[in-house]
């Protein structure tokens, strides 16, 4: 383990008449035995603080090194080695931030903490706060406040965060970012324009490191700021985070990753190539899908069953709180379920006539909708349905995460049968049925065992960048070594889109283990 931040133990001769040598420069040629032929950088306003600390401290101590990629930074100094030197990982999510304060120097996960993402009043989807970035509002743009709000959203989470152990935001030594690529643009407040317009060119891909005084972040003024690297537009930092969290990019097996969130990312290969492309099947999977959907947090219904004979259902929700709506899995579920009872056709509309549906279907504005929950049961106060509508939602969906991963395999030749294993990040790779979402015709039908939840992949990828050399290695191999495949533009997928907005698919001979019901 070399974590980006390091101590090293110092004792250093003091100065006498006889040895003029400066007190910083008495520190720096101490702590060279370590450091090879790399010569530390002290920035300019750590001179005083640093040799004050060295002086004070009788010449010896800890000194504290920041290792970038040009080299060491010498930013502080302590009389005795700290406990612990925290770090904080960070995934930038769309909706919702999670980090974790780590221990580097023994890679111990400290705490982990979620918050909501402060931008959310700017538009609840990318594509929105991009046009909202270009806004004049009074003597700000658009961008200055998205930028303002995701920093106090990360303040929010480093000072919930550090409380909890016992130390103040200011003694965070490094920060890793992960996350989208618009993200990435609002945290650096880089003009998002040209990300949603044709030919989709980011101001940078690769942001090279710097300090937090650099961004005004309320952590310790030379605290390492790293960014996750993107590939393109719609690959961003958190996928590069999901491919070290995974292994992918180490395994002699060719293997898939999937993460949905805002869009469903996908990379498939091995130690010798990987290919990745992006498309726009996620956002109905993080509760835009139903008009009672919602993210997988306490209260949402994460996973339902309908009896095929009776039509009984049954649900769990998320920490067993009365069901205030349905994430994507519980949805993933239902209409499997809706489908297996034969409540809906292979077109996902519904079959009033099927005595499974008696009692559970009722008028909703032009059509019908599904009573998952009645209203005596919700902890909202209303029935909880699933309309037809929403239903027509989840088909384009399903269908367009389908196409993504047989267009992905196609480019390369690969059949879904030659995939040694499929991890599946996120939320939705720890609450999804794999099952149901097969038989929906959303995923292909493999062994279940094939089938691998990562959690939230981005922000693992993130810990280990904080405290791994080789993660941090492997990052730039894994940039030079990914195929980007622009889905925009590409006639396969539209083509397979088409096919595959039938449950589970128009070919019904890709998917053998699942009922074909007219």
């Amino acid at each position: 383990m070399q974590s980006l931040v390091q101590l090293y133990d110092i004792e250093a001769t003091p100065p006498s008449l006889g040895d003029n040598t400066g007190d910083l420069d008495r520190l720096k040629k101490a702590l060279s035995r370590y450091l090879e032929d790399r010569k530390p950088v002290v920035p300019f306003h750590r001179i005083a603080p640093v040799a004050e600390a060295f002086r004070n401290s009788g010449f010896k101590g800890c000194a504290a090194v920041i290792h970038y990629p040009d080299g060491p930074r010498l930013v502080d100094f302590f009389a005795r080695a700290p406990e612990i030197l925290v770090g904080m990982a960070l995934d930038l999510g769309t909706t919702h931030l999670e980090a974790s304060l780590v221990d580097l120097l023994s890679g111990r996960i400290l705490e982990r903490d979620t918050v909501e993402n402060g931008q959310l009043e700017f538009g609840t989807d990318i594509l929105t706060r991009i046009h909202f970035a270009a806004n004049k509002i009074g003597k700000q743009t658009g961008l200055d406040l998205l930028h303002d709000r995701v920093l106090a959203s990360i303040h929010s989470l480093a000072a919930g965060l550090t409380g909890k152990v016992g130390i103040e935001p200011g003694q965070i030594m490094a920060l890793c970012v992960s996350g989208n690529t618009s993200m990435a643009h609002f945290f650096l407040k880089q003009n998002p324009y040209h990300l949603c317009r044709e030919p989709y060119i980011p101001v940078v891909n690769g942001p090279d490191p710097f300090a937090a005084s650099e961004l005004d972040l309320k952590l310790h003024p030379e605290a390492v700021v790293w960014i996750m690297p993107s590939i393109g537009s719609y690959f961003g930092g958190d996928l590069i985070s999901g491919i070290l969290a995974s292994g992918l990019d180490r395994q002699e097996e060719t293997s898939m990753l999937i993460d949905v969130g805002t869009n469903a990312e996908v990379v498939v290969g091995n130690r010798d190539w990987l290919i990745a492309c992006a498309g726009a099947a996620g956002p109905a999977l993080e509760g835009g899908v139903a008009r009672m959907g919602m993210r997988a947090e306490p209260g949402a219904i994460e996973h339902c069953a309908i009896d095929t004979e009776s039509g009984r259902i049954e649900y769990q929700t998320i920490g067993g709180k009365p069901a205030r709506g349905i994430c994507g899995s519980g949805v993933i579920d239902l209409v499997a379920g809706l489908y297996l009872a034969r409540i809906i056709d292979i077109r996902g509309k519904f079959r009033p006539r099927q005595p499974q549906a008696a009692g559970r279907l009722v008028p909703h504005g032009d059509g019908l909708a599904y009573v998952v929950v009645s209203a005596e049961e919700s902890g909202v106060g209303e029935a909880i349905l699933l309309s037809q509508l929403d239903i027509d939602a989840l088909m384009r969906c399903k269908a367009a995460m389908y196409s993504i991963l047989a267009t992905i395999t196609n480019q390369v030749g690969v059949a879904f049968h030659d995939l040694h294993r499929i991890y599946v990040a996120g939320a939705f790779g720890k609450h999804i049925s794999p099952r149901q979402a097969i038989v929906l015709g959303m995923l292909p039908d493999l062994p279940l065992e094939v089938y691998r939840p990562l959690g939230n992949s981005s922000l693992a990828g993130a810990e280990l960048m904080l405290t791994d050399a080789s993660a941090r290695a492997r990052c730039k191999e894994v940039m030079a070594k990914v195929t980007y495949v622009e889905l925009n533009v590409n006639q396969e997928f539209m083509i397979r889109f088409s096919g595959s907005r039938f449950i589970p698919h128009t070919d019904h001979t890709l998917f053998p283990s699942v009922p074909f019901y007219n």
